[in-house]
């Protein structure tokens, strides 16, 4: 944890007296490290950051992402996190979005520089704090083009969008496709405090029966705020999503951030849509088919097949340095 939870206690007073007015006034910075503030969406989402954390310790950025709270905060967690109370000193304040709790820290660090990152899929409908959020930004990042068109329309904005690609792919695994091996992508069921729930599960929950009766063996990448025990039948992957998929002959799940990354590895992906899944149509075009039926999941799954390479690049952007890219465009943001 990046500092004591005292502070959350006993620190208040001197907090908001330092830092009321939103400054995180840099002073105490050692020479030559950058802070970075981050705030994303689901607010206690701290494996929006983790694949950006190895780059940062070499390139020397302070990375913390702000909570408003410790009572989700995992005590293995590696990110390290930070309530407004006890924020340490920063350059520069990252937001993944403009849903409440980023557009909140906005609001509260108004004279530190602001950027918009994309590390998770966004409706390109425009957000309903999206103005107050946008008038600040100095930078705009996305991890592909077509993220970046939704990403733009989410911020209400035509600004030029920079494309990084996805620090989770920077280390593609290499595929060795098992026989009869089908991952299966979870969402998750139920929303709660860090964030929103995804229609699908009980059609997912049906494919992967019929699949699993049909002679295929069930491997689940689990959401990290899915509810494992829905899924503990089955073989449940101890690595993330992406590494587990290099395994799979296909995949098949609610269509997810998650998605573009998989058939990156070379991994078909099959998409269960229910009629109330809004997800933009480039996570819908990554899918070799979607359905609605639990009763079509065993064809669906045998004739998957990639996307064409157009689609690929438009989706899923530039692999490898993806994270380099990134910090560097955090680093070089120009200050207030």
């Amino acid at each position: 944890m990046q500092t004591s939870r005292r502070a959350v206690l006993g620190g208040a007073v001197a907090a908001f007296l330092t830092l009321g007015t939103g400054t995180a006034a840099a002073s105490h910075r050692p020479p030559g490290v950058r802070r970075v503030l981050i705030a994303t969406n689901e607010p206690w989402g701290t494996y929006h950051v983790k694949p950006l954390l190895a780059e940062a310790a070499r390139r020397g950025v302070l990375i913390t992402h702000l909570v408003p709270d410790y009572s989700q905060v995992k005590p293995d967690d590696p990110v390290p996190v930070a309530t407004w109370a006890d924020a340490p000193a920063a350059d520069l304040l990252v937001v993944t979005g403009a849903e409440p709790w980023p557009a909140d820290c906005a609001a509260h660090f108004r004279k530190l520089p602001l950027a918009a990152s994309s590390l998770a899929y966004l409706n390109p409908i425009e957000a309903a704090r999206a103005k107050e959020v946008r008038r600040r930004l100095r930078l705009i990042t996305a991890s592909s083009p077509a993220e970046a068109r939704s990403f733009g329309k989410y911020l209400g904005t035509r600004r030029p969008i920079e494309v990084v690609g996805s620090p989770q792919i920077d280390d593609l695994p290499k595929r060795a496709p098992e026989q009869d091996l089908v991952l299966v992508l979870t969402s998750v069921t139920h929303p709660d405090s860090t964030g929103n729930a995804a229609p699908g599960t009980e059609l997912l929950l049906a494919a992967a029966g019929n699949l699993a009766a049909a002679g295929k063996r069930i491997l689940v990448g689990l959401h990290p705020r899915e509810n494992r025990k829905l899924w503990e039948r089955y073989e449940i992957s101890d690595v993330p999503s992406v590494q587990a998929s290099a395994r799979a002959e296909a995949a098949i799940g609610i269509p997810g951030t998650v998605f573009p990354l998989v058939t990156a590895v070379g991994t078909p992906v099959v998409g269960c849509t229910d009629p109330r899944l809004t997800v933009p149509d480039y996570l819908r075009a990554v899918c070799s088919s979607t359905i609605e039926n639990a009763a079509d999941a065993v064809s669906a799954v045998d004739n998957a097949r990639l996307p064409s390479p157009e689609v690929l690049a438009d989706s899923v952007g530039p692999i490898g340095g993806s994270a380099r890219r990134l910090l560097e465009a955090w680093v070089r943001t120009p200050p207030c």
